[in-house]
């Protein structure tokens, strides 16, 4: 009978050995941020935020769950294991492509929810709470770093409590094109939310880059798994 190919056997081992790093690190540092005032101070992380970070634990656990049933799968040679391994790496292959395919589709409704988390902001621009100012606090110093004003509507979205500080757009050292008049204050004119969705457009091409290189990792993963399965059957 044929034995276990120790050179697939071992690189098993080691892909799915950095498959579980990447997964601690993304569950430590997604816990940490959860977890820690601190973090959540400096990386100024909102409430509606929070959903991404729950995500990003929940990736991290799969990916170490997985990442441990190939590991042990391959030094110990079981094919449960290994079969584990495969039907849960080929679930998020086949949801990786189902969202893709779903986001081709339906990117009118997408775009569409999109405008409306904006609103729901808009609404926070506009408000009185404490959590409404800390919300106004971060997003006034995004509008200095990025020079636009408000999410949708420019400045008019800060409503009562637009300031002569809120989009302070200096006409000597920026262009005139930058810049319009509201309320007799200078403000930058870009809205913000243009410069969020550009930001996502420019940057997609990399999105889609990591995407078919993870897709490209986990249909390599796939294989060895199978294979090595395979070879332990057969031995």
């Amino acid at each position: 009978m044929a034995g276990v190919s120790s050179c697939m056997k071992y690189s098993m081992f080691i892909f799915n050995f950095l498959f579980w790093v990447c997964g601690s690190i993304i569950l430590g540092v997604s816990i940490w941020i959860r977890v820690s005032k601190d973090a959540q101070q400096e990386l100024q992380i909102e409430s509606n935020m929070f959903a991404g970070v729950d995500l990003l634990i929940a990736v991290g656990s799969i990916i170490m769950v997985l990442g441990f049933l190939g590991c042990c799968g391959a030094i110990k040679e079981s094919r449960c294991m290994l079969l584990l391994f495969f039907i849960g790496l080929l679930l998020i292959l086949i949801l990786q492509i189902t969202g893709g395919v779903l986001g081709a589709v339906y990117r009118s409704q997408i775009e569409t929810s999109y405008k409306e988390t904006l609103q729901q902001n808009v609404n926070s621009l506009q408000g009185s709470t404490e959590e409404d100012k800390t919300f106004q606090e971060s997003f006034q110093k995004f509008e200095n770093m990025n020079q636009c004003c408000g999410l949708l509507n420019g400045a008019a979205d800060w409503g009562k409590n637009f300031g002569s500080n809120i989009c302070k757009c200096d006409v000597q050292t920026s262009s005139s094109d930058l810049c319009t008049t509201y309320k007799g204050y200078n403000v930058y004119k870009r809205p913000c939310g243009e410069v969020m969705l550009e930001f996502i457009k420019n940057h997609l091409l990399v999105i889609m880059g990591i995407a078919f290189g993870l897709a490209f990792i986990e249909i390599l993963g796939l294989v060895f798994s199978m294979s090595l399965y395979c070879q332990i059957q057969r031995k």
